[in-house]
């Protein structure tokens, strides 16, 4: 059973996200989707919970993806030296990282990890989407799935 670990602050779940993911589920048997920074909320980086994220996340995946996901919270430790050690005792055993962040690619990459580049076919950032949202700006839902378009209203 090859299991992939896609990892993202999903700061809201967005339709990028969902493109890799289901992309994702092409390759593999199960996906773990790492919610980092889970126990941030509240800020402007982070205006979601790890709770609503997971809500959001597997109403959308609940309806997308055939095969089997996971939803793991992910804190941040703030210690790049041990940063892979944490989430790898954290989510369950995998086979590949995805990622859109070099950063995290990077650390997993030193850490003798196979990782796989994303390939966004929507493209669209979290921070833009924040920003967005925030201005009242209608476009931003274009760019979430709209299962969830109420939920990040609220």
């Amino acid at each position: 059973m090859k299991r992939a670990l896609f990892i993202g602050r999903f700061q809201p779940f967005h339709n990028g996200h969902l493109s890799v993911v289901k992309a994702i589920d092409s390759d593999i048997d199960e996906v773990i989707v790492g919610v980092g920074s889970s126990q941030y909320s509240d800020t402007e980086e982070n205006p979601c919970s790890f709770e609503q994220r997971e809500k959001m996340i597997k109403k959308v995946l609940d309806k997308e993806l055939e095969k089997p996901f996971q939803i793991i919270s992910v804190p941040d430790i703030h210690d790049e030296k041990n940063w892979v050690k944490h989430v790898v005792n954290i989510v369950p055993d995998f086979d590949v990282v995805y990622t859109g962040n070099d950063w995290v690619r990077g650390l997993f990459d030193q850490a003798g990890r196979e990782t796989r580049p994303v390939q966004e076919e929507i493209e669209i950032s979290g921070t833009e989407l924040r920003k967005m949202i925030k201005e009242d700006d209608e476009k931003w839902k274009q760019y979430v799935p709209k299962e969830i378009i109420e939920d990040i209203k609220k």
